[in-house]
């Protein structure tokens, strides 16, 4: 048995009304497989193509290992050349990702290449950014700090996504002062006698392919997994409901500040904390006998 994922729904294409009616009101998620076609991007933008405009540019990579208090706040693992990360990507598996980089400031002609579409939400229009990873390759099941709706743009190869709204947080073992679960569950088949609570979470699952766009509402937690190396983009409109705007707030201005001091103080005993607290928590919420 696995996690109880339904399927989102998919869409060849969406005008802006039926958009905001059918999913950004009701906030749920939408995969829409054709909205794109006529971006320059749709057809230029690969793996090779990437290589060849950003090849000299030096990228920071991230991986799956566990947080450590010692690394800052989205502090990259390590830094490559695009064109070598490339030639990584489709040569072997690696763990190694790229994650929030900021493609308008790095290589301003790709702007060229898309136009901000209108879902009837503004759009922010410095924030573009670019994810890369390698087959196999995830992120950790998380959420944004900004709690913004996000319209994930997928290009080249295939991506899993798996989505929770913020209902589900009492099953997911989440991390306390932070946006993420705890690491060592692994979502893509998941260990139920020793995370018995996930049997209860309810989500929503699909694979992109090229040229597909994923909505995902206000604060959905994410897990993305790379079943072929590729590459997508982000663009995010801030978030409207005046709840997770609070949050948004807190989370940039008050939890962030927090977990740093007590990095700093705590160092991995903190860490070692809030790790066990998200067993704690889930089992009482839960009343699972700890």
């Amino acid at each position: 048995m696995g996690l109880q994922l339904q399927q989102i729904d998919r869409v060849e294409t969406i005008t802006k009304e039926d958009f905001i009616k059918n999913y950004f009101k009701p906030q749920k998620p939408v995969v829409i497989e054709r909205f794109i076609e006529d971006w320059p991007a749709y057809s230029k933008w690969s793996l090779d193509y990437m290589k060849e405009v950003a090849g000299d540019k030096t990228v920071p990579l991230y991986d799956d290992r566990p947080v450590d208090y010692k690394d800052g706040f989205n502090e990259p693992h390590a830094t490559m050349k695009m064109s070598e990360y490339v030639d990584l990507l489709k040569r072997e598996p690696t763990k190694f990702r790229i994650f929030l980089w900021n493609i308008l400031k790095e290589v301003p002609q790709l702007q060229k290449d898309f136009t901000f579409p209108d879902f009837g939400l503004r759009l922010m229009k410095g924030l573009p950014m670019l994810f890369f990873g390698g087959r196999d390759s995830y992120t950790f099941m998380h959420y944004d700090i900004d709690l913004a709706n996000i319209f994930h743009f997928h290009f080249e190869g295939k991506k899993r996504c798996i989505l929770f709204d913020q209902k589900q947080n009492k099953f997911l073992y989440k991390i306390p002062h932070s946006l993420i679960t705890r690491e060592d569950i692994d979502f893509n088949d998941p260990d139920f006698e020793k995370w018995p609570a996930l049997k209860n979470a309810k989500g929503h699952i699909a694979e992109l392919e090229h040229g597909n766009v994923l909505y995902m509402p206000e604060g959905y937690w994410h897990y993305m997994r790379y079943v072929t190396p590729g590459f997508s983009m982000s663009l995010r409109a801030i978030a409207r409901n005046p709840k997770n705007l609070g949050k948004a707030v807190y989370n940039v201005f008050v939890m962030r500040t927090i977990d740093n001091v007590m990095r700093r103080i705590k160092g991995q005993k903190w860490i070692d904390w809030k790790n066990e607290q998200a067993i704690v928590r889930t089992n009482k919420a839960n009343n699972i006998a700890s």
